[in-house]
C-alpha cells in the first residue's frame, strides 16, 4: 500500500513547501550552491542535534507583520492617474530566558505607515489621528508591485527593534530569511516555508530523511543575499517527507567553522520553540513566541475597518 501522509499544516495556508507534488519544491534555484564545505558531497547524511551545542540562556526572536489598508488612485494635473498603498507595519521582539523559563515582549515594539506610491505629487495622509507617510516607488508603481514595497522598511523596523533589544551572547533569530540582516552578529535567518529546490535529487534525499532534531551539513549559497545555510527538521511533524523541515541561515562573513558552530546550536535550541497542530494551523514550523509575538503586533496596527473608513473620509475631503 501505497504510504499516504496528512500535513499538518491547515490547508487554507497553502503548504510549508510550494511544489505541485508531495517530493518538496518544485521550482529550481539559480543561486550557485556548493554544498562540500562540512563534509563530501559523498558523505552527506543527518546530523544530530548535540555534539556538545549548549542552548544559550538568551534566545531574541524578532518578527514583523504587514497590512494593507487601502488602495488609492492620485490623479495629476496632465491626466495621469498613478496607484497608491497605504499600508500599516509593525516589529517587535520576544525575549525568551531559557535559564529560567520566562518568555516575554520586549518593550519598544513599533508601528509604522506608508503610502507607497510612484506618484511624484501625492503627500502625506492624515487618516484620523493616523498619518501614512508618502513613501515613493520607482517605477510605473503598478499595483501588484506596491505590496512588495512595504517589505524594505518592515525590515528596517525590525532592525531597529531587535538592535535596541541586543544582549551579550544572546541568539537572535529573524522569522524569515536574513536578506539586509545579515551584518547583525549572532543571528539566524529561520525559513519555515520551501519555495526553491536548492540541492541536488540526491542531497534532497538527506533533507527528507531527517529525524525530528537532526539537521543536514551546512551548504554555501552564492545568490545575491547568499550565505551559509542548512535543513533541520522539527518534532511534532506528520512524517511526510517535508513536514516540519525548516532551512535556516547565516552570515556568508563567517567561517564555515563558526556557520556549523550556529548549525549545532540551532539544532538543540529552535525544536524547543515548536508549535503544536491543535495550537496552530502552521504547526510545528511557525514557532511559539512568534505566533504570539505576531497576535500581539496585529493587535498594534489598529482597526482596518476604522482605518479604512478614515482614509475613504480624507480622499473625500481632499477632492473637494
Amino acid at each position: 500500500m501505497t504510504a499516504m501522509f496528512v500535513d499538518s499544516w491547515d490547508p487554507s495556508y497553502g503548504a510549508a513547501f510550494e511544489g505541485d507534488g508531495g517530493d518538496g519544491p518544485a521550482s529550481p534555484s539559480t543561486a550557485q550552491v556548493e554544498t562540500h564545505h562540512e563534509v563530501p558531497d559523498a558523505e552527506w547524511a543527518p546530523i544530530d542535534a548535540g555534539r556538545g551545542a549548549r542552548c544559550p540562556d538568551v534566545v531574541l526572536l524578532v518578527d514583523g507583520v504587514r497590512r494593507n489598508d487601502a488602495l488609492l488612485w492620485t490623479r495629476e494635473d496632465d491626466g495621469t492617474s498613478y496607484a497608491g498603498l497605504a499600508a500599516s507595519f509593525a516589529a517587535g521582539v520576544v525575549r525568551c530566558d531559557l535559564a529560567n523559563g520566562v518568555a516575554e515582549l520586549v518593550a519598544g515594539a513599533q508601528v509604522g505607515r506608508g503610502l507607497f506610491t510612484a506618484s511624484p505629487s501625492a503627500e502625506d495622509v492624515q487618516a484620523g489621528s493616523v498619518r501614512y507617510t508618502v513613501r515613493r516607488v520607482s517605477g510605473s508603481g503598478e499595483v501588484s508591485k506596491l505590496p512588495a514595497a512595504v517589505q524594505a522598511p518592515l525590515t528596517e523596523l525590525e532592525i531597529a527593534v531587535s538592535s535596541a533589544a541586543r544582549e551579550e551572547d544572546d541568539l537572535l533569530v529573524v522569522d524569515g530569511p536574513l536578506r539586509s540582516r545579515r551584518q547583525l552578529p549572532r543571528t539566524l535567518g529561520y525559513v519555515k516555508t520551501q519555495q526553491r529546490q536548492y540541492l541536488s535529487a540526491q542531497l534532497t534525499g538527506v533533507v527528507t530523511s531527517l529525524l525530528p532534531g537532526q539537521r543536514t551539513p551546512v551548504f554555501k549559497m552564492g545568490s545575491l543575499w547568499g550565505g551559509w545555510s542548512w535543513y533541520l527538521r522539527l518534532p511534532g511533524s506528520s512524517g511526510a517527507p517535508w513536514a516540519g523541515i525548516v532551512r535556516i541561515e547565516c552570515s556568508a562573513d563567517l567561517t564555515i567553522e563558526q556557520a556549523v558552530e550556529l548549525a549545532d546550536l540551532s539544532a538543540v535550541t529552535v525544536p524547543r520553540f515548536a508549535s503544536s497542530a491543535y495550537k496552530d494551523p502552521r504547526a510545528p514550523q511557525n514557532l511559539i513566541p512568534i505566533a504570539g509575538l505576531e497576535r500581539r503586533l496585529r493587535g498594534m496596527l489598529g482597526d482596518a475597518r476604522v482605518l479604512h473608513r478614515a482614509l475613504t473620509l480624507s480622499a473625500a475631503a481632499g477632492r473637494r
